[in-house]
């Protein structure tokens, strides 16, 4: 495996020779330092540690000051395993977007929007109960029924009802890669990525 922790830009769209546009999501991906080397005699796998994004001094533990100081770095504010790295990796060392190239497949991992308590309207696409008519008041977003009374006398789990949305861990598989900048860390993959412009992803193949 391979892989690196980008930050989500934005979208946009490019243009290929023969015209054709196509939706795409800007990633700043790294670098990243290797801030721990796990192997199968000591840890009993084999991975590497990355580290991304400076973290303020004053907000860091002397325990995290001292794990990053062996990396000969700064404190950095995310910290997250590869296992099985394609390539082995030294104490210290940056890992750039280099490791891509433009048409591989990877998987992005992020965090989705959260939306707060919905209703089953927008959290599962309800219809409500369809027309207003006479005794029916009120009903175009309802639930309607959860279950029966006297048989069952319970509701049983997983029933769709309105509750938190979002913010959820979500893996996109197999986004191509469409372009990379090396001078400035961005990474172009096609379609769209979890999260909110700023978001914290996982890029890994």
């Amino acid at each position: 495996m391979k892989g690196i922790i980008g930050k989500k830009i934005g979208m946009t769209s490019i243009f290929s020779p023969d015209g054709k546009q196509t939706a795409c999501t800007i990633i700043e991906a790294g670098p990243c330092i290797v801030t721990q080397v796990k192997t199968a005699e000591t840890d009993g796998y084999n991975a590497i540690q990355l580290a991304y994004g400076d973290k303020n001094e004053k907000h860091t533990i002397a325990a995290e000051k001292n794990h990053f100081a062996k990396a000969n770095t700064a404190a950095k504010k995310f910290v997250k395993e590869f296992r099985n790295y394609f390539t082995a990796k030294n104490l210290g060392d940056a890992i750039t977007v280099d490791i891509f190239a433009e048409g591989e497949k990877v998987d992005v991992v992020g965090t989705t929007k959260g939306k707060g308590f919905q209703g089953v309207v927008k959290r599962h696409g309800f219809s409500g109960v369809g027309e207003q008519s006479h005794g029916q008041h009120d009903r175009q977003r309802a639930p309607g029924s959860i279950g029966n009374s006297s048989d069952a006398s319970r509701v049983f789990k997983g029933m769709r009802m309105a509750g938190r949305m979002g913010n959820d861990r979500v893996k996109v598989k197999s986004l191509k890669i469409l372009k990379v900048f090396p001078d400035k860390n961005y990474i172009l993959v096609n379609g769209s990525v979890p999260g909110h412009n700023g978001a914290i992803v996982y890029i890994q193949k």
